[in-house]
């Protein structure tokens, strides 16, 4: 692949998480752009398997106190793409994704960076007026409303739930006849927006820096498909060939009684069980956003039936090297 210097750059924070692999191995492939690659670590897996594909990779880590770093570090793009990295929440009133999400953006800004693109989520706080606190939505959301005070181009990507979290914090539990017990979130029939990250976020990312002025200020929610806990459960049984059944695990109590380690963060467990309420009462997204745009853009958007076959998944416990 050509990386001529006449090429925009562009640089991936948060470069090791799902999202950011798949923003900068989505730009790298597309052949029209230079990246950038931003890592707490030069040697993580994720971060040298881009450097192989062609991106340049500088070691800063997305924490508070790092502003001149990460201005350094985004200096000479023509756009980055900006996330938080997962951030435990604390008690009120800190908010510490928040502080976080200014410096970086405050950073491009400082940098000369002339369109950004945040990974972002719904003010939660505002859509209840206050009713559930689910810090990891709004705080997004009040960086959001910071990068749109900058006098830069900027659009915004609002990622669905994620397929790889039951792989990952809600693994289903296998019981003694071998069945699995497919605890989620969620009611059975309610239906609920989910994506594959590593495979999603890059080519609505490449389709925003393409046009910026088409998606300039454009909120683009990110998608998969739409589908209820009970569609999951059945479609994995089909897809895996594995016995299983659903359990709610939507309230605190039946949370507690499937995921039980999450008892240690009181904080943590209250902004599981409001996400998730806020999602059913008010709906994940703001009825005026755009649930079909990820999905036009890219036909290839996995479903989850396409993701269980892609990662052959039959339940077990999964990472994914970041």
């Amino acid at each position: 692949m050509s990386t001529l210097p006449d090429k925009p750059l562009i640089t991936v924070a948060g470069a090791s998480s799902k999202q950011g692999r798949s923003v900068a191995t989505t730009l790298l492939a597309s052949g029209r752009y230079r990246v950038r690659v931003l890592g707490r670590r030069a040697d993580s897996a994720p971060i040298r398997a881009l450097v192989e594909q062609g991106a340049e990779a500088i070691v800063v880590p997305l924490e508070l106190g790092r502003q001149a770093e990460l201005t350094a570090a985004l200096r000479g793009s023509h756009g980055a793409f900006l996330m938080t990295p997962p951030t435990l929440p604390v008690a009120p009133p800190d908010q510490p994704e928040l502080a976080l999400g200014r410096e970086l953006a405050d950073a491009a800004h400082a940098a000369g960076v002339r369109h950004v693109v945040w990974s972002g989520l719904e003010n939660v706080q505002a859509r209840t007026q206050g009713a559930l606190w689910v810090p990891h939505f709004t705080e997004k959301a009040q960086v959001e409303a910071h990068i749109r005070s900058l006098p830069m181009i900027s659009s915004f990507v609002y990622l669905a739930f994620f397929y790889s979290n039951f792989q990952e914090y809600y693994v289903p539990q296998r019981n003694s006849d071998g069945s699995l017990t497919f605890a989620i979130y969620l009611p059975p029939d309610v239906p609920m927006p989910f994506v594959d990250p590593l495979t999603a976020t890059g080519p609505a990312v490449l389709e925003i820096f393409d046009h910026p002025q088409r998606y300039a200020g454009k909120t683009l929610p990110v998608i998969g498909e739409i589908l209820t806990a009970r569609q999951m459960v059945d479609t994995f049984t089909r897809v895996s060939g594995c016995e299983a059944r659903y359990a709610s695990a939507y309230s605190r109590e039946e949370l507690l009684r499937h995921f039980p380690a999450f008892a240690a963060n009181e904080y943590l467990l209250r902004e599981l069980v409001g996400m998730v309420e806020y999602a059913v009462r008010y709906g994940y997204y703001a009825p005026e956003r755009d649930l079909e745009w990820s999905r036009t853009i890219d036909s290839n958007a996995l479903t989850w039936e396409e993701f269980l076959r892609a990662t052959r998944w039959r339940g077990q416990p999964a990472g994914y090297g970041a």
